[in-house]
């Protein structure tokens, strides 16, 4: 083995805390149950001054479940499942194509009417990358009779890929890139989103270790640890597909116009 840099320093990607980790993991000695419940307690500041009037908090099955119940329990706000989950449909996130994605959103979850019928929900998720969940999942609860359905998401908004691991899709493919909030929200057919901020998310893992003076956050900010990712990068790492067969030999941005999709 060999060390790759003079002086290195613990950067942990915050991500994880939020998207890949199980809540019952400890890393860098932040327990991740704990940080969510943190996160969903940040959030339920950003729905108060909204003062959107939800009856009711939803997570979205399963990564979302401890934000939901720790918001709903600042806002004094019952806590339901009203989404139930095919556990036998693996994360639409990592499914190479668009309408595999979409099949297996239907396939995946199913709203139910005892719980939303008549009801201002507020939905809770983890994230939203490309939307292609989220959209489905705000119409799915529309025709359990949701009477308005707003939505929180853990994470900022996702706008630039993660390159030091995990295969995100191209920025052509996320949701926020070159949108604003309310644009966003329209997309989705929401009545109303928020997003936790860069900075909640960073002081909640400050306050879980403070021995840790950084977190990699670049999906969302842009700014890469290592200081090397340029734009010729970015290009040449969508070219490559990272080991995927969706995007070899085409930027994801040309596929519209090549296919005429």
């Amino acid at each position: 083995s060999s060390m790759c840099a003079d002086k290195p320093e613990l950067t942990p990607c915050v991500f994880e805390y939020i998207y890949l980790s199980r809540p019952d993991s400890i890393l860098n000695d932040i327990p991740v149950y704990k940080f969510q419940l943190e996160l969903g307690r940040r959030l339920a500041k950003q729905v108060r001054e909204k003062d959107w009037g939800v009856d009711i908090v939803v997570p979205v099955p399963d990564g979302a479940r401890p934000i939901a119940i720790e918001l709903g329990s600042q806002l004094g706000l019952p806590y339901r499942e009203g989404l139930v989950k095919n556990r036998y449909v693996g994360r639409t996130f990592i499914m190479p194509e668009q309408h595999l994605r979409e099949v297996s959103v239907r396939r995946k979850l199913n709203a139910m009417s005892a719980v939303f019928k008549g009801q201002k929900v507020l939905l809770v998720d983890d994230s939203i990358i490309r939307g292609t969940t989220m959209t489905q999942i705000v119409q799915m609860v529309r025709n359990a009779g949701a009477k308005e359905v707003y939505l929180a998401s853990a994470s900022p908004p996702v706008r630039h890929p993660n390159v030091y691991g995990v295969d995100m899709p191209s920025t052509k493919e996320f949701i926020a890139t070159d949108q604003s909030v309310e644009e966003i929200r329209e997309s989705l057919g929401a009545d109303g989103l928020i997003y936790q901020t860069l900075e909640d998310l960073y002081a909640t893992g400050f306050s879980l270790n403070s021995r840790i003076k950084k977190f990699d956050g670049a999906c969302f900010d842009g700014c890469y640890v290592t200081g090397n990712i340029n734009k010729e990068y970015l290009e040449n790492l969508e070219l490559a597909g990272r080991g995927t067969d969706r995007r070899k030999g085409k930027l994801v941005s040309r596929l519209n116009e090549e296919f005429s999709i």
